[in-house]
C-alpha cells in the first residue's frame, strides 16, 4: 500500500516552519552584526533631534543601534511562530539561533585574527584616482584589516549581554502570548502578539545594558536606567506600528496553509 502521508517538502506545516525560522535566525544574527553602528532615529527623518533629561542625564536622543531595525521582525516572527507551532516552536528556534549567534562571533573573532595577505589593507585605493582621492580614501579607512577589527570586533560583556537579552525576551514573549491568548481566545490578535512584544522588549532593553555596560563596562545605574527607557520608548512605538505586518503575514498564511489546517495547528500549539 501506498501511504498518503505527505513527503517532507510537500507538507505544508513543516515548510512553513522552515520558512519563519529561516526568517527569524537569519533577522536575529544581521541585528547582532549590523548593531555596532549607532544612528540618529531623528536626523534619519529629518527631524530635530529630541533632548531628553532622564535620571540626571541631560540631552538624550533617540540614538539607536542599527539592530532595533531587524529587532521588531524577529519578535513579529516569534508570535508567528508561537500561534501555529507553539512555545516548544518559538524556544527550539529561539536556542539554535542564540547558539549560532555565538558560533557566528567566534567565527569572526578567528577572522579578525587571521594574518591579511600583504596587497589587502590598501585594495580599497584605487591607483587610478587622482592623488587628492586617494589621500582622502586614506584618512576616511585607514586600512581595510584595521576597519575589519574595528566594525566587527565587540566586547565579551557585550556579546553576553545581548544573548542573554535575546534569549530572555523570547521566553517571556512566549509566556505572555499564551497567557493573553487563553484570556482571549482566537480574538485580538493584535493584544496578545503587540502586547507580549511590548512586554518582552521592555526586559530585552535593560538586561543587555546592565549586562554589558553596567558590569561590563562600570556605567552607573541612572545611565543604564535613563537609556534603556529612551530605547523602549522607540520599540515600544514601533511595535504599535508593526501591528498591520502582524495581520497581513497572519492572512498569507492562512491562505496558503487553508482554513483546516490552520485551524488544526492553532489549536494544538494552544494545546
Amino acid at each position: 500500500m501506498h501511504s498518503t502521508k505527505p513527503s517532507f517538502f510537500e507538507d505544508k506545516s513543516k515548510k512553513l516552519f522552515i520558512i519563519l525560522g529561516g526568517f527569524f535566525i537569519a533577522n536575529a544574527l544581521v541585528a547582532e552584526f549590523i548593531g555596532v553602528k549607532i544612528f540618529s532615529v531623528e536626523q534619519t527623518l529629518g527631524i530635530p533631534p529630541f533632548h531628553i533629561s532622564l535620571f540626571g542625564l541631560e540631552n538624550l536622543s533617540f540614538n539607536m543601534t542599527a539592530g532595533v531595525i531587524q529587532w521588531p521582525f524577529v519578535f513579529v516572527m516569534t508570535d508567528i511562530i508561537n500561534e501555529y507551532y507553539g512555545q516548544k516552536g518559538v524556544r527550539f528556534l529561539s536556542y539554535i539561533a542564540a547558539g549560532l549567534i555565538a558560533y557566528s562571533f567566534l567565527m569572526v573573532n578567528l577572522a579578525i585574527h587571521l594574518q591579511p595577505a600583504d596587497f589587502w589593507p590598501q585594495s580599497h585605493i584605487n591607483s587610478a584616482l587622482p592623488i587628492s582621492e586617494q589621500e582622502t580614501l586614506r584618512q576616511q579607512v585607514g586600512d581595510y584589516n584595521t576597519a575589519f577589527k574595528m566594525v566587527y570586533s565587540q566586547g565579551s560583556w557585550i556579546i553576553l549581554g545581548s544573548i542573554t537579552a535575546f534569549l530572555f525576551g523570547q521566553l517571556v514573549d512566549v509566556v505572555v502570548f499564551h497567557k493573553i491568548k487563553k484570556m482571549t481566545g482566537e480574538k485580538a490578535i493584535w493584544l496578545r502578539s503587540t502586547g507580549s512584544t511590548l512586554v518582552s522588549q521592555f526586559f530585552d532593553s535593560f538586561i543587555v545594558l546592565f549586562i554589558a555596560f553596567y558590569i561590563g563596562a562600570g556605567w552607573s545605574i541612572q545611565r543604564v536606567f535613563a537609556l534603556g527607557l529612551v530605547a523602549y520608548v522607540y520599540k515600544f512605538v514601533v511595535a504599535l506600528l508593526m501591528t498591520p505586518v502582524i495581520y497581513i503575514v497572519h492572512f498569507a498564511i492562512e491562505q496558503y496553509l487553508g482554513s483546516a489546517l490552520a485551524t488544526e495547528m492553532k489549536d494544538q500549539s494552544a494545546a
